[in-house]
């Protein structure tokens, strides 16, 4: 696993705010500005009191229009809308607190595949589960919302930081958060084997819960074998540059090759089983000297 693009590493003193608290990075933060913004213009749209407006109404994803009709792109444009004020407003608040712990350990050209991955994962599930006949929803059924990639972020930072404790309001407990996600995963399967068990849309969101668990699959699987996203075909069309270069890499000593990579491979295993924040100082000189060197390839 590299470390090229994650600059988490750099600077690291220089990236908090006066707060305390680091500035949110840049893909996060275009991620919360475009939601919120197509949200607002969709609301103005909309008449009578209905659900969708304008943009809704043309880029929602449904199974019909996205496979029968061609229009491939709703895999992505789902992503970005929203029935109501409270569906954005969770949204956007775990974009806040999860989009960066993710970004920071990817970097932002591989964020970015994730991300949008993670929420293509979440409208093929659903369209798997709908057709097999386990979900009550018809090939028309809208699917709206930037869940499903907010759950591959939640499984993202449940595997940076397993032990990281996370504060809820409702209910106000605090767990982990390998305990979170796990909760979140269990809710979102109880509610689509409910529906399966007592008939019919009984809950009411079972298909979005399956959109839920077709995004955790997913950032749990990218997350465990990263290198499937590096050299996979949607990072060499978000990263062009860095996944197809014409020239020779400039050669290095082999033993400095050769140690670098074991000593970096430990310590990103380490990350992932305890968290960023049990690096030592040595180690995290040690990820930010190899990313040095492979930003000089």
């Amino acid at each position: 696993m590299g470390t090229a693009d994650r600059d988490y590493f750099r600077d690291e003193e220089a990236r908090y705010t006066a707060g305390g608290r680091p500035p949110l990075p840049p893909v996060t933060k275009f991620l919360l500005i475009a939601n919120i913004a197509i949200f607002l213009i969709d609301l103005l749209t909309r008449k009578d009191g209905r659900t969708f407006g304008i943009i809704n109404q043309q880029f929602c994803f449904t199974i019909e229009s996205a496979f029968k009709e061609g229009r491939i792109w709703e895999l992505v444009t789902f992503q970005f809308l929203h029935y109501g004020l409270l569906h954005i407003a969770f949204n956007c608040v775990a974009l806040f607190f999860f989009g960066p712990w993710v970004e920071r350990w990817w970097g932002t050209g591989r964020f970015i595949a994730f991300y949008l991955l993670c929420g293509v994962a979440g409208a093929l599930f659903f369209t798997l589960l709908a057709l097999v006949g386990i979900l009550p929803d018809s090939t028309d059924s809208p699917l709206v919302g930037a869940s499903a990639g907010i759950y591959g972020l939640m499984i993202g930072t449940a595997v940076i930081s397993p032990n990281a404790m996370v504060s809820l309001l409702i209910p106000p407990v605090t767990l982990s958060m390998r305990t979170f996600a796990w909760c979140v995963i269990g809710l979102a399967v109880a509610v689509i084997v409910g529906d399966v068990v007592i008939g019919g849309s009984f809950f009411r969101n079972s298909g979005g819960e399956a959109g839920h668990l077709g995004g955790a699959i997913l950032g749990f699987i990218l997350m465990r074998f990263p290198f499937l996203l590096r050299k996979g075909s949607a990072s060499k069309v978000i990263r062009p540059k860095e996944f197809r270069r014409k020239s020779a890499p400039k050669l290095r000593p082999r033993s400095e090759v050769d140690v670098s990579s074991s000593e970096v491979d430990r310590i990103l295993d380490k990350i992932g089983r305890e968290g960023i924040q049990s690096l030592t100082e040595r180690e995290r000189e040690i990820l930010q000297k190899a990313s040095k060197s492979k930003d000089e390839l």
